[in-house]
């Protein structure tokens, strides 16, 4: 080996061992250069989610892509470099780059009246422009806000409130420095306790550790929300149009915290079978989601008659539709009942028996052709409890194939107790602007997580499916619990509507919450309430 050959050789030895920076500066220095994790993997040599796992710290490059992903890295840092030190930290979580940061408050304090007439410092379009961090000359706080004369200030009048149990602080601008500060008073010795508290349990410990971090990732929202409402200068319209175009990177970000110590992860781009894929552009694929539609055939608006019918609304059916089963695999062929359990899901080619009950919904929804057809693994496990003893409303299904892997009940489970958390709070404090920002994440969520432009990072039209199936299961289930109370169920439509006669809340209980039900406005029956006659045979 030449003298030149071997220097390389170290060289190369050098750059294989050299640091790698931290999970949190890959994925900044991907964002910054607008790259995707698709065309990283594409530039390494590896896979998207090979890319994700170094991004989040599940895994540490290794050759042969990591030579090639720390050259990459080096030369946006050249690029784009880090944040200077007189700027906050950027956090080592993972949504850093997609939820603002907003520093912890100190209390506010009164500004010199000089400060009192400054403007927020504003671009053609209206917005404020952001530029370096400081104290704001109103509240002290950290903003990256400026006023027209170029001193840090927070937009919109959104100063940060004073915290009256906090300790008090010097204020920023004092009008007498020379003044002598207060003694201090002397410190009291802290009680003794004449027992050791007790050691907390396993159990209690992860259940204190799961709410912490549910309330971090909760506190994401809330810091994004206010974000885009201080740089909208507190228009409450054009900070919403700017919640809704985020909601998507967002929520996936959101998805990844909240998978970040979970025992199980997934895989964004399984090989998918023929069903799953469209045939085109325009054409959907071949499963059916057991979409209601359904009209009692014994009541009609056009018979005369005095029969009041409420209009109700299910709370956010898809937000408590993510408590389902989902294959966290790769989608495995079947035949017959082979690859039916009570631990797998996927979908399934099954016969459903003929359903004999005009008086409640058919759980298989209106079919324009009968015979076999995909189903996924939601609705076939409705068909099969209400085939069962405890319903025997039907037959039992025919199942000639399927399409399964391993699954979960409780995958999406922490981003839904997350923003089912936020939505909550949302509504307890009437804030409108966190309430639909909650909504379109996880909607958005839904509906991209299958063949969509708008979200290249997972491709689960099977998730997206059984999904929605299961908000269809979940309202056919309210449903029943209706007609079995003694109402009748005059018509049931997508994944939310009910309409029924009598005292339903007698068998619902009332409200905005996810477990409740509240009447229905805003459509052609604006009262939520109408009547209807008995059709005469």
């Amino acid at each position: 080996m030449s003298q030149e050959n071997s220097v390389e050789a170290l060289l190369e030895e050098a750059r294989l061992n050299a640091s790698m920076p931290s999970p949190a500066e890959r994925q900044r220095l991907r964002e910054a250069a607008n790259l995707s994790r698709a065309q990283v993997a594409a530039a390494v040599g590896v896979g998207r989610t090979t890319v994700a796992n170094w991004e989040t710290g599940h895994s540490e490059p290794t050759p042969p892509g990591r030579l090639e992903y720390l050259k990459l890295l080096k030369g946006l840092a050249e690029i784009y470099p880090a944040i200077p030190a007189a700027a906050p930290e950027p956090t080592a979580d993972l949504v850093a780059a997609l939820f603002t940061e907003t520093p912890t408050p100190t209390p506010a304090v009164s500004a010199p009246s000089a400060f009192t007439g400054l403007q927020t410092l504003r671009g053609l379009d209206g917005r404020a422009i952001e530029g370096d961090p400081g104290p704001c000359i109103r509240c002290g706080v950290t903003t990256t806000y400026q006023s027209t004369d170029g001193r840090p200030l927070h937009s919109g009048a959104l100063c940060q409130p004073v915290d009256p149990a906090a300790p008090s602080v010097a204020p920023a601008v004092s009008s007498s420095p020379a003044a002598p500060a207060p003694a201090a008073a002397p410190m009291a010795p802290a009680p003794v306790s004449p027992t050791p508290a007790p050691v907390p349990s396993r159990p209690e410990r992860r259940a204190r550790s799961a709410a912490r971090a549910q309330e971090e990732t909760t506190g994401l929202i809330s810091r994004a929300v206010h974000a885009e409402l201080e740089r909208a200068g507190g228009d409450m319209d054009v900070a919403l149009k700017a919640l809704i175009k985020r909601a998507i990177p967002d929520v996936m970000a959101l998805f990844n915290e909240t998978r970040a110590t979970a025992r199980y992860d997934y895989t964004a781009y399984p090989a998918l079978p023929d069903i799953l894929k469209k045939p085109s552009k325009k054409d959907p694929d071949q499963i059916w989601e057991a979409r209601p539609r359904f009209h009692h055939p014994g009541y009609s608006l056009k018979a005369p008659g005095d029969i009041k019918v409420t209009a109700l609304d299910v709370n956010a059916a898809y937000l408590s539709a993510l408590k389902c089963w989902l294959p966290i695999g790769k989608l495995e062929h079947s035949t017959g009942t082979d690859g039916v359990e009570s631990k797998r899901s996927g979908v399934h080619l099954i016969t459903p028996a003929p359903w004999a009950h005009p008086h409640l919904p058919d759980p298989i929804g209106d079919r324009d052709e009968p015979g076999a057809l995909w189903v996924t693994n939601s609705t076939l496990r409705l068909l099969q409890r209400l085939s069962g003893p405890k319903y025997a409303l039907t037959d039992a299904p025919v199942i000639h194939e399927s399409w399964t892997s391993g699954a979960t009940e409780n995958f999406l489970d922490a981003l839904r107790k997350t923003l089912s958390a936020a939505r909550e709070t949302a509504i307890n404090e009437d804030d409108t602007l966190t309430l639909e920002y909650v909504k379109a994440m996880y909607s958005k969520f839904i509906s991209t997580m299958g063949e969509s432009i708008h979200n290249r990072e997972m491709v689960r039209p099977d998730w997206m499916h059984i999904i929605h199936s299961q908000a269809y299961a979940n309202l056919w289930g309210k449903a029943y619990k209706a007609h079995q109370a003694g109402l009748e169920v005059i018509s049931m439509m997508g994944t939310d509507e009910l309409h029924v006669t009598g005292d339903w809340r007698g068998v619902f209980p009332e409200g905005r919450g996810v477990a409740q039900m509240k009447i229905k406005h805003g459509d052609a029956k604006a009262t939520g309430e109408y009547t209807v006659g008995k059709v005469t045979s």
